[in-house]
């Protein structure tokens, strides 16, 4: 099948819109992290704030983004429908939660840390996988995609604030890799529904490509820190976060494409004269 090639870039979401995402996920990739990394006994403080003040920062970018600021609090009421509701819900017992843990330091207050950032993390790649509009944020392998790379960023994060230690190194390599293995199954379903060419094009572009680059070179960093070197663990977490954001960045303002209209059959005059369209 053919498309016309009436597909456009959507215009609505900017790098405000990026940002929340971004911030989203490092902070609560960065919380999860620093609870895992608290559970074994490291002071985690610093890095558990950090991940708040990201996720925050990203609510504000969306706060920003509204054309009627003002009206910013109709976002709590729809929960039922809108995945963006149920974000806005979590983020405020997740920041009193983490809170706490930053003032009280009580251990019994890294599970429900640990449960609603995971939450938050789901919520915000649900919001894309539901703008059905979009082929390249309403693909189903878009979600997995979305949760790798926060945690992935949000443990890259913890080795370049907190204590580059070889645990942490480890939980950013794993989480690395679970991103490569969520990229690769995003990227044959977008081959595999035919999304626009003009996703394909951005995703395959010099930008996109640099990104990748970058990944893969956080990969073999965060290896070398697991080998026992540690420097290259902050270099190493640097990149897995730099390199998240440059991909969310493209996905959210340069790869996203409206389908376009299609064609199956070519119109002819006359009754039952209609021939399939070549792919």
């Amino acid at each position: 099948m053919k498309q016309i090639a009436t597909a456009r870039r959507q215009g609505f979401w900017d790098l405000r819109a990026a940002a929340n995402f971004i911030g989203g996920g490092t902070g609560t990739g960065l919380i999860v992290a620093s609870a895992m990394a608290a559970a074994a006994g490291m002071e985690v403080r610093l890095a558990l704030a950090t991940g708040l003040c990201c996720v925050m920062l990203g609510l504000s970018m969306v706060w920003l983004e509204i054309g009627k600021p003002w009206r910013a609090l109709n976002v709590f009421f729809h929960p039922q429908t809108s995945w963006m509701t149920r974000e806005g819900i979590l983020a405020a017992p997740l920041a009193a939660a983490a809170a706490g843990y930053v003032l009280l330091g009580h251990p019994a207050l890294l599970v429900p840390i640990v449960v609603l950032a995971l939450g938050f993390l789901y919520c915000q790649a649900r919001i894309l996988k539901a703008s059905r509009g979009i082929p390249a944020w309403k693909q189903p392998e878009i979600v997995a995609f979305i949760i790798a790379t926060g945690l992935a960023e949000g443990s890259g994060a913890a080795l370049v604030i907190g204590e580059p230690s070889t645990m942490m190194a480890a939980i950013a390599l794993v989480a690395g890799l679970g991103r490569e293995l969520a990229w690769a199954r995003y990227g044959r379903g977008l081959r595999r529904d035919q999304a626009p060419q003009g996703t394909m094009d951005c995703l395959a572009s010099p930008p996109a490509w640099g990104a990748r680059v970058a990944q893969l070179a956080a990969l073999a960093l965060l290896a070398l820190a697991v080998a026992g070197y540690a420097p290259a663990g902050v270099a190493g977490g640097a990149l897995a976060m730099l390199s998240g954001w440059g991909i969310k960045a493209l996905l959210v303002t340069r790869a996203a494409f409206t389908r376009g209209p299609r064609i199956t059959h070519t119109p002819v005059r006359g009754r039952g004269l209609s021939r399939p369209v070549e792919a």
